[in-house]
């Protein structure tokens, strides 16, 4: 196991998750979905204390993926501990209509990977409404800490859309495979 970190963020439903499984079994690196941190059974948001009580040390460790936003104001510090960020910033339709995707395929039981491992899907109302207030009032203040950590020295791969996507997605099984 190395030691990296990476830190793999984004507004919802734009592949976080299945990017980051991925890429922690080509890495060989523990693994953390930070919306497992955010929220309880009900969709309940931990507090404030409790959230960071499991962050703090988890950004502190010398090897980690932690996928995910989280509060807004762990971004930043997480983003500045990572050896390496990886930004999924697709247009917004991008992010509604993979979201949507995901979401059929919860109702229908066929999702294997439930957000924050929650059994009952988020209401689609209520996540359309995340997917926009994220665009509108986090991504900004992300795209700030993105291109901050870059300029300190921080390696920052930026996907796009989909296609970019896939093609990472594609280099991280080319590098499994060479590795395993």
């Amino acid at each position: 196991m190395s030691n990296e970190r990476i830190a793999i963020l984004g507004n919802a439903g734009g592949g976080k998750s299945t990017l980051a499984r991925q890429l922690a079994a080509a890495r060989e690196l523990p693994l953390t979905e930070v919306d497992k941190l955010l929220w309880k059974p009900g969709w309940v948001e931990a507090s404030d204390d409790a959230f960071e009580a499991e962050h703090g040390p988890l950004i502190a460790g010398e090897s980690w993926i932690i996928e995910g936003m989280g509060k807004l104001d762990s971004i930043r510090p997480r983003l500045l501990r990572a050896t390496w960020i990886i930004f999924i910033d697709m247009v917004l339709w991008q992010h509604f209509w993979l979201a949507a995707e995901r979401q059929i395929k919860q109702e229908m039981g066929k999702l294997e990977h439930p957000i924050a491992g929650l059994s009952e899907p988020i209401s689609t109302r209520a996540m359309f409404e995340t997917l926009w207030d994220t665009e509108q009032d986090w991504m900004p203040t992300i795209r700030a800490n993105v291109d901050e950590a870059e300029a300190v020295g921080i390696k920052v791969v930026r996907i796009g859309s989909v296609d970019e996507l896939n093609a990472f997605a594609e280099t991280v099984d080319k590098e499994a495979e060479r590795t395993g």
